[in-house]
């Protein structure tokens, strides 16, 4: 439950303030009319302006025509599929490949679990926790940029 402030009315500059329809902001202030009538309104129209304004000024044009009889030498997935998509490909094996896949969502599963007697929120003082993210952050990455290079330089990253 949380601890809700709660205005000293009896202090005279909060009732100075008050009375002159100021000072509400000091214990919250009330969603309507505020927010629902002033600030959403805005929101959605500079947000639809946004969208339309990107429309415009760069407009998604319809690319070639399908032809199912001509498959292209490299089809990429979108760009967050690039490191899954890696695995498949270096993977010779694909029931081993689609068993590495299912060890993602497993993994992002257990983080929660890891560490989790730890009463530090600080990501610095919980080690283990930490390792664990920043090598599958690496590992994620490094699978990325190779799904853009061609199959022989894709495991080295054509650096060697």
């Amino acid at each position: 439950m949380s601890t809700l402030k709660k205005p000293d009315l009896s202090d005279p500059k909060l009732r100075a303030k008050l009375s002159k329809g100021m000072g509400h902001n000091y214990y919250g202030e009330p969603a309507w009319p505020n927010d629902l009538l002033y600030i959403f309104p805005v929101v959605i129209l500079g947000t639809i302006a946004c969208v339309v304004g990107l429309a415009v000024l760069d407009p998604a044009f319809l690319g070639d025509k399908a032809n199912p009889f001509a498959t292209p030498l490299e089809i990429l997935p979108e760009w967050y599929l690039y490191p899954v998509f890696q695995i498949l490909r270096v993977v010779p094996n694909k029931l081993l490949g689609i068993a590495l896949q299912t060890l993602i969502p497993l993994g992002l599963m257990l983080i929660p679990f890891i560490e989790n007697v730890n009463k530090f929120n600080n990501p610095f003082r919980r080690p283990i926790a930490m390792g664990f993210f920043l090598f599958g952050t690496a590992l994620t990455i490094y699978l990325g940029i190779g799904a853009c290079l061609p199959i022989d330089k894709s495991l080295t990253l054509g650096l060697f």
